[in-house]
């Protein structure tokens, strides 16, 4: 494996911050995994890397950094209601949705247009519309560097939470995740998961639905929502949609009777963009960077931004919502250093 030293990682973030890591490989085929353990014996400060989409880089990312590249989609196996797909974490995310679709293997639809990869998308368990990642993860395959071998975790065995997973909490230098199961509906067995108003209300899903019209619906939104990060960088949603207790959020509701709220088991998912929006920071900005003046929640590069200024952003906003709420934001992107 060639080791890349002082690797410019500029292309490889959609934030479009200027950064270097001290040292990067790339993990092209599985079989450069025991290769690559040699290489963490002997540098053991790691990030893993994926489509670059939910990080925030220092300048000088001290660590080497695997950036993940591998490729392939398999049918495993089918009934006649289901199929179990594997795809190499490399794959692009939003083109292996296109691609399920395509063969008849419905019900990853609503996670449209996410950017990133598929094996970042457990890391995270990446969610949209009603619909989050878990609920069709069949299994991770994973090598843990910590013990130098592969393992399969079933879905049950992820840790996944609310934007979190085992992958997540143990830490981005411990598992490179090597390929993502996928348990599939086939269309006769499929049924939509229309909840979000935007997806109720859209004309094309008034007559008959397929997961192809949510999947057109879905990106139609989305683009009508959010920046392309290849017009305007960005990371997506930068914080998460905070869960609060039933107190504080009827608490709220008397002094902001339009807030925007989910019911999550006992609690209460707030919209951070909501939150963000009435403490005034949409369509602000702070320097070179500002939450976007269409969707508050996005933080976006107008160009030059640094990672100092990024997070002067993050505090600022954070504290205009704790003042007014009594709400703590907690960011999205993973901050690498």
């Amino acid at each position: 494996m060639h080791v890349h030293s002082d690797y410019c990682l500029d292309l490889n973030n959609t934030l479009g911050l200027s950064a270097k890591a001290h040292q990067l490989v790339c993990l092209d085929h599985e079989h450069q995994l025991p290769d690559l353990q040699e290489l963490v014996r002997r540098q053991p400060n790691c990030w893993v890397l994926g489509g670059g989409s939910n990080v925030v880089l220092a300048p000088k990312v001290k660590a080497l950094v695997i950036k993940v590249q591998t490729t392939g989609v398999q049918l495993l196996s089918e009934t006649d209601t289901e199929v179990i797909v594997e795809a190499q974490a490399g794959e692009n995310w939003h083109q292996f949705v296109q691609c399920c679709l395509q063969q008849g293997w419905w019900g990853l639809e609503n996670l449209a247009l996410i950017p990133g990869t598929v094996g970042a998308a457990p890391v995270q368990n990446i969610g949209a519309y009603g619909v989050e990642l878990q609920q069709f993860v069949h299994r991770v395959r994973v090598w843990d560097l910590h013990q130098g071998k592969a393992f399969s975790y079933e879905a049950s065995q992820c840790g996944f939470g609310y934007r979190d997973s085992l992958f997540k909490q143990a830490g981005a230098g411990r598992y490179v995740i090597v390929a993502v199961q996928f348990k599939l509906t086939k269309p006769r067995a499929w049924l939509p998961v229309l909840r979000y108003p935007d997806l109720v209300q859209h004309q094309a899903l008034q007559q008959s639905v397929t997961a192809p019209a949510v999947f057109d619906a879905v990106v139609e939104i989305r683009q009508a929502k959010l920046p392309d990060p290849t017009q305007l960088a960005n990371a997506g949603s930068f914080f998460k949609n905070p869960i609060v207790a039933t107190d504080l959020y009827e608490q709220i509701r008397i002094h902001y009777p339009t807030v925007v709220a989910y019911p999550q088991k006992e609690q209460m998912k707030l919209a951070a963009g909501w939150l963000i929006e009435h403490a005034g920071w949409k369509g602000k900005q702070l320097g070179p960077v500002g939450m976007h003046a269409r969707q508050a929640l996005v933080l976006v590069n107008y160009g030059g931004a640094t990672y100092e200024q990024v997070q002067q952003l993050v505090l600022q906003v954070k504290a205009d919502v704790w003042r007014l709420f009594q709400v703590e934001l907690e960011q999205e992107p993973i901050n690498m250093a």
